[in-house]
């Protein structure tokens, strides 16, 4: 991988001048082993526990900050998740619901369907139908090519069970807030 990305920083140089050999020695490299961390992001285990106190309220977490990359252009986008389950029989640990967020930015993706794949995590691996989930994210491919706009901000949810209803969704707009 190392020398076909050194090969590629090469290509570059040759078209568009942007380096020099000392610039760019130790670059693949770090290319490299910035994709091997990325990677491990998506690899843990989701605990969960049995429900005893028959917890039947919303439980409702507000990720600060994710990071992940548009698959069109492999450019950054970033910005806030909120997610939100009413448990059944099973509940999770707060960090592990950060962890979910994490896994599935952690690869080349569409906003969209991150949204969309943490609903569907949270969802199996707790056995509830009742998951709501908001992601708010700027797009360098938006901010650096194309449109050129600033700080655009897009705007996903994904939705499922109780929330589908309009009082547990106002809920947890309002938690969000």
């Amino acid at each position: 991988m190392e020398e076909m990305i050194r090969e590629y920083m090469k290509a570059l140089q040759r078209r568009y001048g942007f380096f020099n050999d000392e610039e760019i020695e130790n670059t693949p490299k770090r290319i490299e082993r910035f994709w091997e961390e990325w990677e491990r992001n998506r690899d843990y285990s989701f605990t969960v526990f049995e429900n005893s106190e028959h917890y039947d309220q919303m439980v409702v977490l507000k990720v600060p900050n994710f990071y992940s990359m548009c698959s069109h252009h492999l450019l950054p986008f970033f910005g806030k998740v909120a997610v939100g389950y009413i448990p059944q029989t099973k509940i999770c640990g707060i960090s592990k619901l950060a962890r979910l967020v994490i896994k599935y930015a952690s690869q080349p993706q569409l906003q969209e369907n991150m949204t969309q794949q943490i609903l569907n995590g949270l969802t199996d691996a707790l056995d509830t139908e009742d998951v709501m989930v908001v992601v708010k994210a700027r797009h360098l491919c938006m901010e650096m090519r194309g449109v050129k706009t600033q700080s655009p901000e897009m705007v996903t949810s994904a939705i499922s069970g109780a929330f589908r209803r309009q009082e547990p969704r106002e809920e947890f707009m309002r938690l969000i807030e």
